[in-house]
């Protein structure tokens, strides 16, 4: 029997091509496209799926430019991870077509995820971002904020992005300290997300308020406050892990 042909994920413009009422198994195109740009992405539904970036896409009966975060809603958590992955790859190679030593070319690693420089050797491996997300409680009220990039009104648990050289518990309180002013406590690890946009690994806590007044850091916070879990303002979508680790403590 022959083998079946492997599945791609074809990105155009920040939307990949897509059959939006499709089941899982054929909800990305398959066939033997010819891309010399492409990389490897993992196995999907059995098969072999590669991706890659192009100009415009192929016509195909029934494809639909979608973008990534509708993945989740059209087929849920691993389908919308292993598409995430599919796009971080190709932001890597995209990003490391040179050196960031020398300037020279790169080229692709056989046999592993890597953009090799030709000239002095220095490999360039998929980086991650780790950033790590807090939801402060004080007895049953949760401290939830919004960011000016925020869709209208939608508010969150507070997030940074880890620095050098630190834990990802000093990042806790490093932050919820900057964002809104207080002091925490009793850090407990809830889950972890890779997130796509770009290239993040949201890292979630939930904590215990320790003292101090609120006070939003000017140009990142907009607002900030304590609500009760049965009076909850508009929360991100549930793609996102800050939804389920608002969700979660709603059940505590």
């Amino acid at each position: 029997m022959m083998d079946r042909p492997a599945y791609w994920i074809l990105r155009c413009e920040h939307r990949l091509l897509a059959f939006p009422g499709a089941a899982a198994e054929a909800f990305f195109p398959a066939g033997a496209f010819d891309l010399p740009d492409s990389v490897v992405v993992g196995e999907w539904q059995g098969r072999p799926c590669h991706a890659a970036d192009v100009d415009a896409f192929p016509a195909l009966p029934g494809a639909e430019p979608t973008p990534l975060r509708a993945v989740f809603a059209l087929l849920g958590a691993e389908a919308f991870a292993f598409a995430g992955r599919a796009t971080q790859l190709l932001d890597w190679q995209a990003n490391h077509r040179y050196c960031g030593q020398c300037g020279t070319p790169t080229v692709r690693q056989p046999g592993e995820p890597a953009m090799r420089c030709p000239a002095c050797g220095l490999l360039a491996y998929p980086r991650l971002s780790p950033a790590v997300m807090v939801l402060v409680r004080d007895g049953q009220r949760l401290l939830l904020a919004r960011s000016p990039h925020f869709k209208q009104g939608v508010f969150s648990a507070l997030a940074g992005f880890v620095e050098p050289g630190e834990t990802l518990e000093q990042c806790a309180v490093r932050e919820v300290r900057e964002e809104v002013g207080i002091e925490i406590a009793n850090l407990r690890y809830f889950a972890s997300q890779p997130w796509p946009f770009p290239n993040s690994l949201m890292v979630a806590f939930f904590a215990d308020y320790a003292g101090g007044t609120i006070v939003p850091q000017p140009g990142e916070i907009e607002a900030a406050d304590w609500f009760s879990p049965e009076a909850l303002p508009l929360l991100p979508e549930p793609v996102s892990i800050s939804r389920r680790l608002i969700d979660a403590a709603r059940q505590l």
